[in-house]
């Protein structure tokens, strides 16, 4: 289960600073760091596209990385059940690993259902602006319970499963996503092109990374100190 209040820190936690800052990796992988945040009904397509987009980006010579939801389930969150609560600490936690990894200079590509509204403006906030791009890969209802390719509404619809997001669990779609994606609509290909399109713009809009050759950093008083 999760903690009963896991936005709260303990008094004994002291953040340490370190010499290499996130503007060091990204200058190293020669790209920013940002998170691509898909979001949708089970079935709409969100790992394909997510596969799909790290590929391109990956051949683009751009490190990257996929947070997928039943992967994530396996490990990190596989204590949590799929209850409302366990749904936003499952958000809550997959959010600060996305941290991380944009902190490290890497594309995130997370492909989780993240049904709740609250809990994806609550991921939004904890990255600067520019650094977070939500895309709702939308289909309708009837399209994904046709593909049904886990056979997880066949078993909603017969009882056997309960709290199946879009059956007895509700889904709040985006009200205004970066970029919205009918998967029932496009092609695999169409629905990449517009999501590097929407990468390309939004990375025109932030400022240029300085491409210089790699210099020694400066030494501080804290890097000299000797461990106890």
């Amino acid at each position: 289960m999760p903690p009963d209040d896991p936005q709260k820190s303990s008094p004994a936690v002291v953040p340490q600073s370190f010499t290499v800052a996130r503007e060091d990796r990204e200058r190293l992988s020669g790209h920013r760091g940002r998170v691509v945040w898909l979001t949708g009904l089970s079935g709409a397509g969100k790992s394909t596209l997510a596969n799909a987009l790290e590929v391109a980006l990956h051949r683009g010579n751009q490190r990257t990385y996929v947070l997928d939801g039943d992967n994530i389930r396996r490990g990190l969150c596989k204590d949590l059940g799929f209850s409302d609560a366990d749904r936003v600490e499952n958000m809550r936690r997959v959010a600060e690993v996305a941290r991380l990894f944009v902190d490290a200079g890497m594309v995130v590509l997370v492909a989780f259902i993240s049904p709740f509204r609250a809990e994806r403006q609550a991921a939004r906030e904890l990255f600067a602006p520019g650094d977070f791009v939500e895309v709702f890969v939308d289909v309708p209802l009837a399209v994904a319970e046709q593909r049904d390719t886990k056979g997880l509404y066949q078993k909603a619809r017969s009882g056997a499963l309960a709290h199946l997001t879009g059956i007895d669990s509700p889904y709040e779609p985006p009200i205004t996503p970066d970029l919205a994606l009918r998967t029932d609509l496009l092609s695999i290909d169409a629905c990449v092109d517009r999501l590097l399109a929407l990468l390309a713009s939004s990375q025109d809009a932030m400022p240029a990374i300085a491409h210089r050759a790699a210099t020694p950093h400066p030494q501080r008083e804290t890097d000299r100190t000797r461990l106890p």
